[in-house]
C-alpha cells in the first residue's frame, strides 16, 4: 500500500477577520512575512510547517465565510486583490488556497444548512481545505475517471487525482467524482480518512512549493454528509466559473508585479546602461525608461481588470442571472488575458532590461519566469480571446464551468 506523504499538520488557531479593510491590512502583512523566504523556498522545494501556519492562522484562508456564518464575506474584487497581494511576495503560497477559496464558494453554493455551519466553522478555526479534483490521464481536463459508488449505507470513492494543489498542507481535501448518473459530486473528506493517500510528487519548474502533485483514492469511505452535488452550479447560472478563474488572474498579476518590481529595483541599483545611450547609470537609459513605461502601464492596465472583473462578480452575486453571469465570465476572461500577457512579459523584460549579470544564480530571478511560465499553463488564454470575441460579435455567452 502506498503511504501517504508526510507533513506537519498542526491544530488551526486562527484569527478571524472581519471586514474588507481588515482583510487588505492582514495581506500585505502576511506578504512582508512570506516575501524574504520566498527564494529559498523555490530553491529547496521546502515550506517550513510555521509559514504555512502563520499564513492560514492570519485569517485570509477564512474571509470568504459568510457574514451569516460568522465571516466577514469580503467582497470578490478584495479577495482577488489578496490573492495578487500574498502572490507578489510567494505565487507557490498565493496559490495553495486558491482551491480552498474555491471548495467554500461550492459549499455557499450547493451545501446544505448543517454542512455551511460545520465546514465554515472549520473554516473559521483554521483549518485548510486542498483539492483532489483533476486527473491527468483522460482525453482533456473534463474527462474523469473517478467513482463514486453506492456501499450499504455510504459510498466508496476509488480514483488517481492530480494537480492536487495543497494536498501536502491540507486538514481536508474536496474530493471529485462521478455518481451513477455520471454527475460530478463533491466529497469534503478529513486528510487521516484511511483511504486517501497524498504523493508528494509534484516536481514542475515552476509554483514549486504548490504541493500539486497527486492524490490517490483507495476505497475511501464518505457519507451523505460528506457529499455536495457540485454539478448542480453549472446546471443553472452561477459564479462557480468565473469565481475559479478571477482567483486564477489574480495569482498571475501578483507574480507580473514581483517581476517588476525586481527589475526596476535591479535596474536602478546594479545595471549598466548601453554605450549607445551616452548616460552615466541605467535608469537613465531612454529605451530602458520606454520598456519600464510600457510594463507599469500593462501591469496597472491587469490590475484595473481585475479589480472591474470583481465587482462585475459583486453586481452579480445577489441575483445571478443568464446574463450577469455571461458578463462576469467576460469580465473575468479580459482579466485573465492581461494578467497572463503581462506576468510572461515582465518575467522575460526582467533580464533584458537587468542584462547579463541579473541571470546570475545568486538573484534567484529565473523563479519569476518560471512561476509565470508555469501558473499560465492553467487553461489556454486563446480561448479567452475567443470568448471574448464570440460574446463582441455574436452575443455568445460563455460556456458554464470552471474552465471558462
Amino acid at each position: 500500500m502506498t503511504l501517504s506523504a508526510s507533513y506537519p499538520i498542526n491544530p488551526p488557531a486562527a484569527h478571524v477577520i472581519r471586514d474588507d479593510t481588515e482583510a487588505i491590512r492582514i495581506a500585505h502583512e502576511v506578504a512582508a512575512f512570506l516575501r524574504p523566504g520566498a527564494a529559498e523556498r523555490d530553491a529547496t522545494r521546502q515550506v517550513p510547517a510555521e509559514v504555512v501556519d502563520h499564513f492560514s492562522n492570519s485569517g485570509l484562508w477564512g474571509i470568504q465565510v459568510p457574514k451569516a456564518y460568522g465571516g466577514a464575506e469580503v467582497s470578490y474584487a478584495t479577495l482577488a486583490e489578496v490573492i495578487a497581494i500574498i502572490s507578489a511576495a510567494d505565487p507557490s503560497l498565493g496559490q495553495i488556497p486558491q482551491n480552498h477559496y474555491c471548495l467554500l464558494e461550492d459549499l455557499r453554493l450547493q451545501g446544505t444548512e448543517e454542512q455551511k455551519r460545520h465546514y465554515f466553522g472549520l473554516v473559521l478555526q483554521g483549518h485548510r481545505f486542498a483539492n483532489a479534483l483533476s486527473e491527468t490521464g483522460g482525453k482533456n481536463v473534463a474527462d474523469l475517471q473517478t467513482r463514486l459508488t453506492r456501499d450499504g449505507e455510504g459510498y466508496e470513492i476509488s480514483g488517481r487525482k492530480g494537480y492536487c494543489t495543497g494536498s501536502l498542507y491540507a486538514h481536508y481535501l474536496g474530493v471529485l467524482a462521478l455518481d451513477d448518473q455520471d454527475r460530478a459530486q463533491l466529497a469534503f473528506v478529513a486528510r487521516e480518512t484511511p483511504g486517501l493517500v497524498v504523493v508528494d510528487d509534484w516536481d514542475s519548474i515552476g509554483q514549486r512549493t504548490t504541493s500539486s502533485g497527486t492524490v490517490l483514492l483507495e476505497r475511501l469511505r464518505v457519507q451523505d454528509f460528506n457529499l455536495i452535488p457540485s454539478y448542480k452550479s453549472y446546471e443553472s447560472p452561477t459564479l462557480a466559473g468565473p469565481f475559479a478563474q478571477i482567483t486564477t488572474a489574480a495569482i498571475d498579476a501578483g507574480i507580473a508585479r514581483a517581476a517588476l518590481e525586481d527589475t526596476i529595483a535591479f535596474v536602478r541599483e546594479q545595471a549598466r546602461p548601453w554605450i549607445d545611450a551616452a548616460v552615466e547609470r541605467a535608469s537613465e537609459d531612454p529605451l530602458t525608461i520606454l520598456r519600464i513605461g510600457e510594463l507599469e502601464i500593462r501591469q496597472s492596465a491587469a490590475e484595473a481588470l481585475l479589480e472591474r472583473a470583481g465587482r462585475v462578480l459583486d453586481g452579480a452575486k445577489p441575483a445571478p442571472d443568464e446574463e450577469n453571469v455571461a458578463l462576469a465570465s467576460v469580465a473575468v476572461a479580459k482579466a485573465k488575458v492581461l494578467s497572463t500577457e503581462v506576468a510572461i512579459e515582465a518575467t522575460n523584460r526582467l533580464f533584458e532590461l537587468g542584462g547579463t549579470r541579473s541571470s546570475l544564480r545568486k538573484h534567484a530571478f529565473d523563479r519569476h519566469w518560471r512561476n509565470a511560465r508555469v501558473h499560465t499553463l492553467h487553461d489556454p488564454v486563446r480561448w479567452k480571446y475567443h470568448l471574448v470575441g464570440n460574446w463582441a460579435l455574436n452575443g455568445v455567452k460563455p460556456p458554464r464551468h470552471d474552465w471558462n
